[in-house]
């Protein structure tokens, strides 16, 4: 099922206008989730919206907003009022000015959308557009307004189309003085840089995203198909640390070396050394999710699960399918 555009409306550059639909880049869905439940009972926990003081349960149409501007102070604001203040620009992304992408501090960034022409017309609106954001090797700064706020989105082509990231302000970024004052200025020699500079060549590689596992998703996975299957869990030991370092040298020295053990045989060609895949993961994760058959509650499902268990033993829970590195 194609996923479900969080906004439509025109993308513009001056006279040049085209429809468009705006696509979440990432998801979280393909991730293992829980629900919270009664130990006792079984059942899923419900969130109750109530007053703070009398404790009742409030409706949704008795509910509004309020900005608080003292202890049990709040200015009432409604629905109409905020209508009342709606941007102009909630349909059409007006592209502003076009910048160097190097320009875009990375603490700007928050998340990436693809932006596609909407429908059969406008496609050579958007090839104009797309092409000479490309041939001008810059990003296009523009308006967008989703769930009525006004946000900054950075356009650049993607392959055929265009990706489009949100941006914070300015004042939504932590200046790092405050964080980053009490750094002390220390002086290292070049010997301990030469050292570091060689570990850093020893862990060089291309960046290939397909290769990332995600080890806590896989313990889970794991964790919930053994309990599934009935099968015993036993504490993990923990893990050994390293230990504080009592001299940088030596450290530098030992971690080099540890690299070298671990580094190809002699003759074998930099670039022809790979790193070593995760696990094959393959769709169907949402299985997990099946509920067990039979009466809710801790009893039933007591009474239910070797009977489940060997059902669903040979029916272990698939992660999802990685996506195949872009040619």
């Amino acid at each position: 099922m194609a996923p479900r555009a969080n906004w439509k409306g025109f993308l513009r550059l001056s006279l040049v206008t085209c429809p468009v639909a705006l696509y979440p880049a990432t998801s979280d869905t393909e991730k293992v989730s829980f629900n919270q439940i009664n130990r006792k009972t079984g059942h899923r926990i419900k969130y109750l919206k109530v007053d703070a003081e009398t404790g009742d349960e409030v409706t949704s149409e008795d509910i509004v907003k309020g900005y608080k501007v003292d202890t049990d102070t709040y200015i009432e604001v409604t629905k109409d009022e905020l209508d009342e203040i709606a941007l102009d620009s909630t349909h059409t992304i007006e592209i502003d000015e076009f910048v160097p992408k190097a320009d875009i501090d990375n603490r700007y960034l928050i998340r990436p959308y693809y932006l596609v022409p909407d429908g059969k017309v406008g496609h050579d609106a958007y090839a104009v557009i797309r092409e000479t954001i490309r041939s001008m090797d810059k990003v296009a700064i523009g308006r967008v307004v989703l769930t009525n706020r006004e946000h900054i989105i950075a356009l650049e082509p993607l392959d055929s189309g265009l990706m489009g990231t949100l941006l914070r302000y300015p004042y939504e970024v932590r200046s790092e003085k405050e964080y980053f004052d009490d750094i002390q200025d220390v002086k290292l020699t070049k010997d301990m840089l030469d050292l570091a500079k060689h570990i850093v060549e020893k862990k060089s590689g291309a960046f290939e995203p397909e290769l990332f596992e995600d080890h806590y998703e896989t313990a889970l996975i794991d964790l919930i198909n053994k309990k599934r299957s009935g099968m015993p869990i036993t504490a993990k030991a923990a893990p050994k640390t390293g230990g504080n370092v009592i001299n940088l040298m030596d450290a530098l020295k030992k971690s080099l070396a540890s690299e070298r053990e671990t580094a190809p045989a002699a003759g074998v060609a930099k670039e022809t050394v790979k790193r070593k895949k995760p696990k094959k993961r393959v769709e169907g994760q949402r299985e997990m999710l099946l509920p067990i058959a039979g009466k809710s509650g801790k009893d039933a499902a007591a009474k239910t699960a070797p009977k489940e268990a060997s059902k669903r033993a040979d029916k272990p829970v698939r992660a999802p399918a990685r996506t195949k590195k872009a040619g």
